[in-house]
């Protein structure tokens, strides 16, 4: 499988978490994924970078905006 292909997939189960479940803090999306909070933490940045744009409330809870399609 392709990196990008890869890291697209890992894009999409994390967006579909946090569509799911909105308001969810990192270490229970980290949880759910099967994967550690950094891993969460680290990943964030890229979501937006690919057009995945999320709003964290005063208790680190991430809420969805709709997609940008690039």
């Amino acid at each position: 499988m392709a990196f990008w292909q890869k890291k697209g997939e890992e894009r999409e189960e994390m967006d579909g978490v946090i569509q799911r479940s909105p308001g969810i803090r990192p270490a229970e999306l980290a949880r759910q994924m099967g994967v550690s909070r950094s891993t969460v933490q680290r990943r964030l940045p890229a979501m937006e970078e690919a057009g995945y744009l999320y709003s964290e409330d005063e208790r680190g809870g991430l809420w969805p905006f709709r997609r940008v399609r690039r």
